[in-house]
C-alpha cells in the first residue's frame, strides 16, 4: 500500500451521520470545508483499514502530513488542503491535531475512562468545528461550546458503532472502567443483543453525552454568521435526538441512525428554532421600551 487510494473506504461527505458542508453554509466556503473533510476522510480510512498493519498505516499518515507541509507528490489530499489554507490565511493546526487522533487510532485500541475518551475527542472531533469557525471568521471564544458539541457527536458515533468497531477492527471506545463496574469485558460487544448490564453502560454514557449537549445548546445562538448558526442548530437537534435513541435503543440489535425522512424533519425543526430566536432578538432590539425606559 503506497497511497490513500489503497486505503479508501469509498465513504463520502453525504454518508456521514451529521451534515458536512450542507447548503446552509455559504457557497464560497463549502469547497474549503470539503477539502478539510477529504483530508480527514483519507486519514480516517487509513486508521480504520481492516487489514493494513500499523507500520503501513502510520507511514501513510506521515504522507498526509508531508503533503500538508508542502511536500510535492506526498499526498493529494494534504496538498489540496494546504493550498486551501494558504489561500485563506488559515492555520494548519487543526489538521495536525486530527492526524494526532488518527495516529492514536492506529496504536491505541482501548480507553480507560471518560477523561481519556474526552482527551481523544479533543484531537479527533474538536478540530473539525474549530476549523469551520476559523473559516467563517468566528471568535475562538466559541471553542468551548464547539468542543462540547463535537465531543458529543464523536461519542454518539462511538456508541452507535460500538459493536461494529469491536468486531471489525478490535477497537473499543466504551470506557473500560464503565464495563468493569458492571462486571463486563469487551467481549460483551460481540453479542447479538446487549445484556442488561451493557445497556446500563450505554445509557449512562448517553446521559453523559447529553450533558455535553446541554453545554453546547447556546452555541448556535452565539455564532455571528447566520447560515452557520442554522447549520449548528440542525446538528444540535440531530444529536439530541440520537442521544435519546441511545437511551432507549440497543445499538447491538436495533437501528439508532436516523432515516432520511427523520433527519430531514429534525433538520427543519432545528434550523427553524435558531432562525426564530435570531428574528426575535432582532425585532426585540428594535422595539423601544423593551430594554429600558425611553426618556
Amino acid at each position: 500500500m503506497t497511497g490513500a487510494a489503497d486505503f479508501t473506504s469509498g465513504k463520502g461527505h453525504r454518508d456521514e451521520n451529521f451534515p458536512v458542508a450542507s447548503r446552509l453554509v455559504r457557497a464560497e466556503l463549502r469547497p474549503a470545508i470539503l477539502a478539510f473533510y477529504r483530508f480527514a476522510r483519507a486519514a480516517d480510512d487509513v486508521a480504520d483499514h481492516a487489514t493494513a498493519d500499523a507500520a503501513h498505516k502510520l507511514a501513510q499518515l506521515d504522507r498526509l502530513e508531508a503533503g500538508l507541509r508542502g511536500q510535492a507528490g506526498a499526498s493529494g489530499e494534504g496538498e489540496a488542503l494546504r493550498s486551501t489554507l494558504l489561500a485563506r490565511g488559515l492555520t494548519d493546526r487543526h489538521a495536525h491535531d486530527l492526524l494526532e487522533a488518527f495516529r492514536r487510532d492506529v496504536t491505541k485500541q482501548r480507553y480507560a475512562d471518560w477523561g481519556e475518551l474526552m482527551d481523544y475527542c479533543r484531537f479527533s472531533a474538536a478540530p473539525v468545528g474549530r476549523f469551520v469557525l476559523d473559516l467563517h471568521g468566528e471568535s475562538d471564544a466559541l471553542w468551548p461550546l464547539n468542543d462540547a458539541l463535537c465531543a458529543a457527536l464523536q461519542v454518539i458515533n462511538h456508541l452507535q458503532d460500538c459493536a461494529k468497531d469491536y468486531r471489525s477492527i478490535d477497537r473499543v471506545y466504551v470506557p473500560l472502567d464503565r464495563l468493569a463496574a458492571e462486571g463486563l469485558d469487551v467481549d460483551c460487544l460481540s453479542a447479538r443483543q446487549a445484556s442488561p448490564a451493557l445497556r446500563r453502560v450505554i445509557v449512562g454514557l448517553a446521559q453523559q453525552t447529553g450533558a455535553l449537549l446541554d453545554r453546547s445548546r447556546p452555541f448556535a445562538d452565539r455564532i455571528a454568521d447566520r447560515r452557520l448558526a442554522l447549520e449548528v442548530g440542525v446538528i444540535q437537534t440531530l444529536a439530541e435526538s440520537l442521544v435519546r435513541r441511545l437511551e432507549r435503543r440497543d445499538p447491538l440489535s436495533e437501528r439508532v441512525h436516523h432515516r432520511a425522512v427523520e433527519a430531514a424533519f429534525l433538520a427543519l425543526r432545528g434550523g427553524f428554532a435558531v432562525a426564530l430566536r435570531r428574528l426575535m432578538r432582532v425585532t426585540g432590539a428594535r422595539q423601544p421600551g423593551l430594554h429600558g425606559s425611553q426618556g
